[in-house]
């Protein structure tokens, strides 16, 4: 309750049919909807408390029909609190019934790939399948530093890595020794609960590094690298890319498998979800100037909110807003399958739920077909009422006619 679909802000008020343009950019015309929960929580909250609200978000959302959640891994910074995704992730396996839950990204030069395989192996089966493999190089450099790994051989170690999981996740037999690994006739020991094996994804931000990996594997491509215009473009030549890295290694990729992250907050007015990110909002930009590698707020930028709705990074506003917004990243893309929220606390946590509680009421349902039905059943009513509301009366009144004949009867 407490939001009008067409209210004085709807920017589809009267249109029910989602349009002929989007349906044909999204893959088999149904979009899917998940997060990517880094998270950001700051320095001065108790980390035990922000780790469970992550847990309790997973299963608010598993209860509003999202499909899926990625969960991060980082080392340093302060903000970015999940060290091990894949133990998150099984706990919050137990915690829910039905969403699907990604590494969302492994940084692979931080692992040997042989205890990596069993691990993801091992998840598969813990969560009966729901459990998806997204890989990268590591976004953060502080926890590359901390480790001695030079930021120039992320990418190369990556690849490697991801050539040794792919050939061990697939049941194969693998030896092979790199200048930071060594696999001697390596060969998991459970199969993946997924067959042929658990689903992969790969990040792709501007470099083209993980757009070419995942064609060569035939993998997902996870786009994390903005929703602007310029990073539209850049997210739309690196889908290219990787189609022609999975034709020249006779492999097939699918939009279907293109997940596109951008930033949202929505409610029940403009106005509303703006006061409602002034919670937060600053908070996150600031870790962004000082701390994470790619800035998605630049240093000198004073009002962060108008630098990311104006230049398109984030939508800040209503479920129809978030329609157009969502009809404008397929159209700059041209067209992904999945849409994933990054997960940012610019509200407080009632606002928070609020907003993915609203985008799954007003929004899926324009993206995913599911009132389709439910219209052509209406209009259809609405069409012939007078026909159906006429053939009612007629039998009201033949039944009051029948009765009196009864009674005329039996008085006879």
């Amino acid at each position: 309750g407490g939001y009008d679909p067409a209210g004085p802000e709807s920017i589809t008020e009267g249109v029910r049919f989602v349009s002929t343009s989007a349906l044909s950019l999204r893959p088999n015309n149904h979009m899917k909807f998940g997060i990517f929960l880094a998270p950001f929580h700051t320095v001065q909250e108790n980390p035990t408390l922000a780790i469970e609200r992550d847990l309790q978000l997973l299963q608010h959302l598993d209860g509003l029909g999202y499909d899926e959640a990625w969960i991060g891994e980082h080392h340093s910074g302060g903000y970015e609190i999940i060290a091990c995704p894949e133990m998150f992730i099984a706990t919050a396996a137990e915690r829910t019934r039905h969403i699907r839950l990604g590494t969302g990204v492994v940084s692979l030069p931080y692992h040997h790939p042989f205890t990596l395989a069993g691990r993801m192996t091992l998840l598969d089966h813990l969560t009966r399948g729901r459990a998806m493999f997204g890989v990268g190089p590591g976004a953060l450099v502080g926890d590359a530093y901390r480790m001695g790994i030079d930021p120039e051989n992320q990418r190369r170690m990556m690849n490697k890595s991801l050539d040794a999981l792919v050939a061990l996740l697939d049941g194969e037999t693998v030896t092979m020794k790199t200048d930071w690994f060594e696999l001697k006739e390596a060969r998991i020991q459970v199969p993946p609960f997924q067959r042929p094996r658990t689903e992969m994804a790969v990040a792709s931000a501007r470099s083209p590094s993980g757009a070419l990996a995942a064609g060569k594997h035939g993998l997902g491509m996870l786009s994390i690298g903005g929703t602007s215009d310029e990073a539209l473009a850049a997210h739309a030549n690196n889908w290219r890319m990787c189609e022609e890295a999975a034709a020249e290694n006779g492999k097939t990729v699918d939009r279907e498998n293109w997940r596109l992250v951008t930033l949202m907050h929505i409610a029940e007015t403009r106005q509303k979800a703006r006061d409602n990110v002034e919670y937060g909002l600053e908070n996150f930009a600031k870790y962004f100037r000082e701390i994470a590698t790619f800035p998605i707020v630049p240093a000198g930028i004073d009002n962060p909110y108008e630098y990311l709705t104006e230049n398109k990074m984030a939508l800040i506003g209503t479920p129809d807003d978030a329609i157009q917004y969502i009809e404008t990243l397929l159209e700059g893309s041209g067209g992904f399958g999945s849409l994933m929220q990054l997960a940012h606390n610019w509200a407080d946590w009632e606002g928070t739920k609020r907003s993915y509680e609203l985008l799954a009421r007003y929004v899926f349902p324009h993206f995913q077909n599911s009132n389709q039905l439910r219209d052509i059943s209406y209009d259809y009513s609405h069409k012939n009422r007078d026909v159906f509301v006429g053939r009612a009366a007629e039998a009201v009144q033949s039944e009051i006619d029948r009765y009196k004949q009864r009674k005329n009867d039996a008085a006879d």
